[in-house]
């Protein structure tokens, strides 16, 4: 399996996005072992991704689909020899709470500035960033037309 947090740092849900919100924009993915714990398997290998904090959600998702890529091409790459080197998981686990439409929640009294990572990472058509208004709920959208 593969997780964008430094492991056992970060499990559960979302651990890419929660990272943006937190200001982060290096980002550590791990390729680990399934086990029957959460996110708790033997670590084959890491990398970082390293974002500029421009980048909107599908850009963050392209970058940790092409890390995803190769962690596994390097895995199979280099296999039986991968396999070996496992290393298990050592420190605190710390776990991200599943995301839902209330976490895209905007507030009209702060700047687009002040609140630009969390824009970032709004999902246009699934969990759009919206604002309520005198008793009506507004939807943003945020796109880069760059892309």
């Amino acid at each position: 399996m593969v997780h964008a947090s430094d492991l056992p740092q970060g499990k559960g849900w979302s651990p890419l996005t929660w990272q943006i919100l937190e200001g982060i924009n290096r980002i550590p993915i791990a390729l680990f072992e399934a086990d029957k714990k959460v996110d708790s398997g033997p670590i084959y290998a890491q990398r970082w991704l390293e974002f500029e904090g421009h980048e909107l959600i599908d850009d963050l998702r392209d970058g940790l689909a092409n890390a995803t890529l190769e962690l596994c091409r390097w895995f199979v790459d280099h296999y039986p020899e991968s396999a070996i080197q496992g290393r298990e998981q050592v420190g605190e686990e710390t776990f991200y709470a599943r995301r839902r439409q209330e976490n895209s929640e905007i507030d009209p009294n702060k700047t687009i500035s002040e609140q630009f990572n969390l824009l970032r990472v709004v999902d246009n058509r699934r969990y759009p960033a919206f604002f309520e208004w005198k008793g009506r709920r507004f939807f943003l959208e945020i796109t880069n037309r760059d892309r």
